[in-house]
């Protein structure tokens, strides 16, 4: 059973939530949270796997709340849930440890889905969120930065590196291990260690990397 967390200003949105999670059969809600102060305390009091919470919220927002969340030890996957397409801030809460960025129109059946790939380890990004992610950090991305996601993308060994930039173009362990002749369990294996030499949290976080490197 996946234990989650739901945060959002609005009771009735909530509710919603709730009611569409529980439906799911193998996903249960442990607790709910009206900003995001509530959010960090709950986070540390109910231990949920993954936390579905809004960007914009009065108080600590979502963006400040998912980096608490993510940077506190045996930290749940956090997924921002907002009615915008793209919240101009939201690059932040990913490279803060956000693993998945849904929009509140997202189907019922998607967003159950999301929960189990995030609470599997894999990121989750709405589709057209990720193309207009893409988008804002070509635009942001600047020498010095790039210079040092270079370097830091040079310390991996060649198989490390195709992993990382097939994370980049979204594709999931299964879809790596075809393209590149691995198995799965493998692949897994190279995205451990990748992220561990990167010092990173999350395959969200080594795509920033890779776009931020002017890869892709």
């Amino acid at each position: 059973m996946i234990r989650i967390l739901i945060v959002d200003d609005e009771r009735m949105v909530r509710s919603w939530l709730r009611m569409i999670l529980e439906s799911a059969g193998d996903i249960s809600v442990v607790a709910e949270a009206g900003d995001g102060q509530e959010a960090v305390a709950a986070a540390g009091r109910y231990h949920p796997d993954v936390v579905l919470m809004d960007v914009r919220m009065p108080g600590t927002d979502g963006l400040t709340a998912a980096a608490r969340i993510a940077a506190s030890p045996n930290a749940p996957k956090v997924i921002m849930l907002t009615t915008f397409d793209l919240d101009e801030y939201v690059h932040e809460a990913l490279r803060a440890g956000a693993v998945g960025f849904l929009l509140k129109d997202t189907p019922p059946g998607d967003l159950a889905a999301a929960v189990r790939t995030v609470a599997a380890g894999n990121a989750m990004l709405a589709p057209t969120v990720t193309k207009r992610l893409i988008s804002a950090f070509a635009e942001r991305r600047d020498a010095t930065r790039a210079d040092a996601a270079q370097r830091l993308l040079g310390g991996l060994t060649g198989r490390e590196h195709e992993v990382v930039l097939a994370i980049a173009r979204g594709l999931s362990n299964r879809q790596i291990g075809r393209e590149l002749s691995m198995t799965e369990t493998t692949v897994k294996a190279h995205v451990s260690r990748a992220l561990a030499k990167l010092h990173l949290g999350s395959r969200v976080q080594a795509a920033i990397l890779v776009f931020e490197a002017g890869l892709l």
